[in-house]
């Protein structure tokens, strides 16, 4: 059982260690970008009659005299909204309010009446500039914001954490109303008066008005949401000591370790939990001093450091050098000895241990990732430049820490060995962020951890 366990895990980190050829690891599971948005306008689904579109499908004008309410020239955008993300968002910038400035921007559904303005039937918005007020979906507005003339830039989105639309002037927050309507919709412009003429600008130039400063006040309105849960003090601090020390502890992170105990020596009073609930500490502790070193060798990229104190204290890891472990460490020899420039010996060093593994099903990949380094000038700024990255050093000093962890006699479950406490609470977190995204028609942003590291810049 145990070597069936090992190699599962091995081939788990084997697996992980080629994520980088395509997309990072932390984005493995965002597939959020790959939604396609709206960047022209949709010039057939279009009341044509009655206006004219530039050639490059993003300036409209109305060219003739309107007779009617329902002479009203409408565009949608050639694709819906996207809907995997905080905020969807587009500006018009306003050329000429013509005779009249009955100019609108808002959102619509696919089957809406392509010669009626946004915010006049059901399932549609619509934020209108001669009069500033909002139409939800009837003929009747209400008061809402400023008009808008030439000259103006005039913005519409959707925000999908609060389910309200909200539009802008130049820059500003007009206001926001409740997105009360379901379904795909599609950002709208309509033009009422002869010479009207707006452009609209689906984010391909920047935009007036400041879109990351409203999505970073977003999520620190969710932020301050979740910081005002109210919990024990004690039991909170409690709680995030234990989770941090699992993660330490599981990764071999022995001097962080010892300087939080040392920090963590305070008046907080000790705290009861359900030991049931708890991981096991003695567990962690296995061999937590062999870990470290043996993680800080592979972070320096010193492997045959690291490949001597394997052998000398669990040769049971390394003694099938066919091993998806031993491959890992080999294919990182190789690939320091490229990164210093030693670049026959490691063709040399390749020709011995990597070529043993060319054709096996699982390896073949990653050592033909390897030996492409050899083939460019900056082999860093290349397709397999992934390789080089510190990732793929921790990626196989995890491999190493998992093995070792799985040696432990008490070790019961070897899938507990391939992530910490820590990482499992947010894996949970990232699928009920999925799940709650799924009860609200797939709207809104998924937990991503990186965004969240990354939301300060």
């Amino acid at each position: 059982m145990l070597n069936d366990s090992s190699r599962d895990l091995a081939n788990h980190f084997l697996k992980l260690s080629r994520l980088g050829s395509t997309r990072s690891a932390m984005d493995v599971d965002d597939d959020d970008d790959l939604e396609e948005a709206p960047t022209e306008l949709n010039t057939i689904n279009s009341s044509g009659g009655f206006l004219l579109v530039s050639p490059d499908k993003l300036t409209v004008k109305y060219t003739t005299v309107n007779m009617h309410g329902h002479d009203v020239g409408v565009v949608q955008g050639n694709r819906p909204a996207p809907v995997k993300r905080l905020v969807y968002y587009f500006e018009i910038n306003v050329k000429s309010a013509g005779a009249k400035g009955q100019i609108a921007i808002g959102f619509t559904c696919e089957g809406f009446k392509m010669r009626r303005q946004p915010g006049w039937e059901q399932n549609s918005y619509g934020y209108h500039g001669d009069d500033g007020l909002l139409y939800r979906g009837q003929a009747k507005g209400e008061a809402f914001g400023p008009t808008y003339t030439s000259g103006d830039t005039v913005g519409g989105g959707i925000n999908y954490a609060t389910q309200e639309f909200f539009f802008t002037k130049n820059g500003e927050v007009v206001g926001t109303t409740r997105k009360d309507v379901k379904g795909r919709l599609f950002p709208t412009v309509a033009v009422h008066s002869q010479n009207e003429e707006v452009t609209v600008n689906f984010g391909a130039s920047p935009f007036y008005f400041d879109l990351k400063a409203y999505e970073s006040q977003e999520r620190m309105k969710q932020q301050v949401a979740i910081e005002n849960i109210s919990l024990p003090p004690h039991l909170s601090y409690g709680l995030c000591q234990l989770i941090v020390r699992s993660y330490l502890l599981h990764y071999g992170y022995e001097d962080t370790l010892n300087s939080l105990d040392l920090a963590g020596k305070s008046n907080v009073p000790p705290i009861s939990l359900d030991q049931e609930n708890v991981y096991n500490e003695d567990d962690l502790m296995y061999a937590l001093s062999q870990r470290k070193v043996l993680r800080q060798l592979i972070r320096k990229g010193d492997i045959d450091a690291a490949l001597g104190k394997l052998g000398e204290w669990y040769p049971e890891i390394v003694q099938d050098d066919k091993s998806a472990t031993c491959f890992l460490l080999y294919c990182q020899k190789f690939i320091e000895l490229v990164r210093v420039g030693e670049l026959q010996e490691a063709v040399t060093y390749g020709r011995t241990k990597l070529a043993n593994f060319f054709g096996l099903p699982g390896f073949e990949e990653l050592v033909q990732d390897c030996v492409a380094l050899l083939a460019y000038e900056q082999p860093q700024k290349s397709s397999v430049g992934y390789l080089l990255d510190d990732s793929q050093r921790e990626v196989v000093a995890d491999t190493v820490n998992a093995m070792i962890l799985l040696r432990n006699p008490k070790a019961t479950d070897p899938q507990v060995w391939l992530r910490s406490d820590l990482e499992r609470l947010l894996r949970q977190l990232t699928a009920s962020c999925l799940v709650k995204r799924q009860m609200e028609e797939d709207q809104g942003e998924a937990f991503h951890l990186h965004k969240v590291l990354n939301s300060s810049d």
